[in-house]
């Protein structure tokens, strides 16, 4: 850990209540209470540096991550959601470690992700895969087809030479690609096509967690249909575990068996998908929720405006964080800091509008 993120620690790290490390212990418990949980986040925190004194020492920090504590089931989908800005995708790459992490612990079937030396993070790298935003930026416009989803896989040594070729055109066609685009270039192809390019390059590496960065908002609607029934049936057949970070509740709602709202670096409400679309508890969870769309003329919606912005991540208000923008606002709000509580069936949520004791 550099100094910088050392002096974040330190600063990030306050006295905590007396509910706050019964709440922490609990959670503990239940982070380790099942071994089908491939992935848990322990207090995950990344802070990146703004400007610098004299002494070459940062004096603040963009807190884009903040406390973040969850758990995903193997075979499972967690579905995390939020406004552009709330540090979903920063999380995401955090757990992959392509960005440090400030503090926490981040275990990957049991390992430190945090804590391992740059070999054994590489043994590591192709059972944890991300699918980037953007098919037409995150694809070399240099190389053909079946050398991009393929490079890694010479790398890690994962197939022989002499297998190399028939074992990319299988990938390619469990994506739905032709064998015949083995030799095109990126150009050549829609959104929705080079989308599947890239499920293509981090499946060829047989992940066992794929991180899932808005993958398909870039695409038509008719193409994201596609694309999402394609990650489903792939999960089905390889086993494979999803966090699937998006702003499209509609998306979520079809793909997840979980969902973590995150605002502002922090996670207000987690739960069932079901249970948090049929009874959301957080005021925040509630103004997203109102936002989807209902393809019903008959049905009228309660839309909720929040008022003003996002406030900076780095300076967030004292309290909780929505509380500048909530229509429930209480003065508790503006002074404690909520704790993330289960209130049955594991669904919790950081708010005083319910018993924080």
């Amino acid at each position: 850990m550099s100094r910088n993120d050392e002096l974040i620690t330190q600063v990030a790290s306050p006295e905590l209540s007396e509910a706050q490390i019964r709440e922490n212990t609990r959670l503990e418990e239940e982070l380790e209470s099942s071994e089908e949980k491939i992935l848990i986040c322990r207090h995950v925190k990344k802070f990146f540096p703004l400007g610098k004194n004299w002494f070459k020492k940062a004096r603040l920090f963009v807190r884009a991550v903040d406390d973040v504590s969850f758990a995903v089931e193997r075979g499972k989908t967690l579905g995390i959601v939020g406004e552009s800005g709330c540090g979903k995708t920063t999380l995401g790459r955090t757990i992959l470690r392509l960005n440090s992490i400030t503090a926490g612990q981040v275990l990957f079937n049991g390992e430190d992700v945090a804590k391992l030396s740059r070999r054994d993070l590489r043994k590591l790298r192709p059972k944890m895969q991300i699918i980037f935003q953007d098919p037409y930026s995150s694809l070399s416009p240099r190389m053909p087809v079946g050398e991009i989803i393929g490079e890694a896989v010479l790398e890690h040594g994962l197939v022989s030479k002499e297998n190399y070729r028939a074992y990319v055109i299988d990938i390619m066609k469990k994506c739905g690609l032709p064998s015949y685009y083995f030799d095109r270039f990126p150009h050549e192809f829609s959104g929705g096509q080079r989308q599947r390019i890239c499920i293509a390059r981090a499946l060829a590496l047989q992940p066992e967690l794929v991180v899932c960065d808005e993958p398909v908002s870039a695409l038509d609607v008719s193409i994201q249909a596609q694309i999402i029934n394609l990650l489903k049936d792939l999960q089905t057949q390889m086993g494979l575990t999803y966090l699937f970070i998006s702003h499209d509740l509609s998306v979520v709602e079809y793909i997840s068996d979980d969902i973590a709202v995150m605002y502002l670096g922090t996670v207000v409400e987690t739960g069932k998908t079901d249970e948090i679309f049929r009874k959301p508890m957080h005021p925040y969870t509630e103004a997203l929720l109102s936002a989807v769309p209902v393809p019903d003329p008959n049905i009228k919606m309660n839309r909720i405006i929040l008022k003003g912005d996002i406030p900076s991540p780095v300076n967030p208000p004292k309290g909780c964080k929505f509380h500048t923008r909530c229509r429930k606002c209480m003065d508790v709000c503006k002074e404690v800091t909520p704790i993330l509580k289960d209130y049955g069936d594991g669904h919790k949520v950081a708010c005083h509008l319910y018993s924080q004791d």
